[in-house]
């Protein structure tokens, strides 16, 4: 009975053990598969063009057409960075925000998710622990400064797991507030996509040296 269950015990650590290293690499390869069949889609025209105008084989008019978009965006971002380009950009911009005012919603979204604003919190916020029942209930949870008020207050978002970019907004006293400077910010993103483990390592060296506020 007990070798049966041994048997059962190892047939079944194994098939998970599998599952846990085939099914993420499965995942991703048809993600990869479905982002370049939306590029392909997207870009078919210039491609078809490259094809019938050069007589190339379709995967490398396809790989043409993506360099070319990859060194646009990169001659784009460079444009932008110069006083002109710029001005070009904000004027663009605001144009295209009284066109279509979904525009400005989406582009902060992509913003905010690249972390390439200076308000951003995946960019600047720092990692804390913060009660946000009170500070007399011990509940804390993991978020992210990401303002200051006049009076003392912080404004915190907390990241939901395992989508870190939703989450809830909420501003707290200091003393609701234990910062942790020492925690880097992509360690406690990661223990929010694993919806808290890794959280009990990650401030183990806070808890015992940091005082509370």
């Amino acid at each position: 009975m007990i070798e049966a269950f041994s048997l059962k015990k190892f047939f079944k650590a194994a098939l998970f053990g599998g599952i846990v290293v085939i099914l993420p690499v499965a995942i991703f390869a048809f993600f990869l598969k479905w982002l370049f069949k939306m590029i392909t889609n997207l870009i078919q025209p210039l491609s078809h063009y490259a094809l019938t105008t050069y007589q190339l084989p379709e995967i490398v008019a396809d790989l043409l057409v993506v360099t070319l978009i990859i060194l646009t965006c990169f001659v784009v971002g460079f444009m932008v960075q110069t006083s002109i380009g710029n001005f070009l950009h904000n004027l663009f911009d605001d144009m295209l925000s009284k066109l279509a005012p979904g525009y400005r919603m989406v582009k902060e979204v992509v913003v905010q998710i690249f972390g390439q604003s200076e308000n951003s919190p995946f960019a600047n916020g720092q990692v804390a622990k913060v009660r946000i029942f009170g500070e007399d209930c011990p509940t804390e949870v993991t978020a992210l400064v990401t303002d200051q008020h006049p009076d003392g207050r912080y404004t915190v978002f907390m990241p939901t797991g395992p989508n870190p970019t939703s989450g809830n907004i909420y501003h707290v006293l200091p003393s609701q507030v234990t910062l942790c400077p020492d925690v880097p910010l992509d360690s406690a993103m990661r223990t929010v996509i694993a919806c808290g483990a890794g959280s009990g390592e990650l401030f183990s060296a806070e808890a015992k040296n940091s005082p509370e506020q």
